[in-house]
């Protein structure tokens, strides 16, 4: 998650905007990231991550890469 830490708002809205393109049904990828935030917020109360990578850009940005980078899943 460190690899993050340094995005600027250009980024996320560059990420943001590929995550909406790889997807057919913006209203289930926005669902499926709202879903992912909320449930990384509880999952993650005990772990202190960077404050200023927010819940819902941590899931925008694993998604992106989950859809781009498949290899990574494969393992």
């Amino acid at each position: 998650m460190n690899q993050h830490n340094f995005l600027d708002s250009s980024d996320i809205t560059y990420k943001t905007e590929e995550l909406l393109e790889a997807t057919t049904n913006r209203y289930k990828i926005t669902v499926q990231v709202a879903n992912r935030a909320k449930r990384r917020k509880y999952e993650d109360v005990d772990i202190i991550d960077d404050p200023q990578v927010k819940p819902v850009i941590r899931a925008i940005l694993e998604m992106v890469d989950e859809i781009t980078q498949p290899e990574i899943i494969s393992d």
